[in-house]
């Protein structure tokens, strides 16, 4: 199994359906591997302690160092990341979100009780608009996100 950050920056579309060709959904893991600034704007963030951090600044979907000589971090949300895998790497959508659910959770031995919804697992879901957008986030059933309510 392996991991990727498919932000279409860190990983190229080719090297997306690279990747997706010769391991398939059941081997690879969509990991965010996120830092303070996911999901913000373009400018200036943290990477560590907020006070004695090191000085990223984000832009064009990925923290670079302020001289930009090299990335720093990833700022890529979930959403952003089936997005990717979806529109740039042209992986179906019930493959992506298993890539972002049930392949992680049974790395990590959670696959009993999480990234599928079944009778007697825990209740937790994210759900899209037709855009790949987060709507409502669901936890344990109960909602804890509602996109309606956040002022944009």
């Amino acid at each position: 199994t392996v991991e990727i950050i498919a932000d279409g920056v860190h990983l190229p579309r080719p090297l997306l359906q690279f990747v997706y060709k010769f391991k398939g959904a059941d081997k690879i893991a969509l990991c965010t591997d996120s830092m303070r600034g996911a999901g913000m704007p373009n400018g200036d963030s943290v990477l560590g302690s907020l006070h004695e951090g090191q000085r990223v600044i984000i832009e064009g979907g990925v923290a670079k160092l302020p001289d930009r000589s090299s990335f720093a971090g990833s700022v890529v949300t979930a959403d952003r990341m089936i997005r990717t895998m979806v529109n740039m790497a042209e992986v179906s959508l019930t493959d992506a979100v298993k890539m972002m659910t049930l392949t992680p959770a049974r790395i990590m031995n959670v696959d009993s009780r999480k990234g599928s919804i079944k009778p007697g697992k825990d209740a937790d879901l994210v759900i899209f608009d037709e855009d790949i957008r987060v709507l409502y986030t669901v936890s344990e059933g109960t909602v804890i996100y509602d996109a309606s309510l956040v002022s944009r």
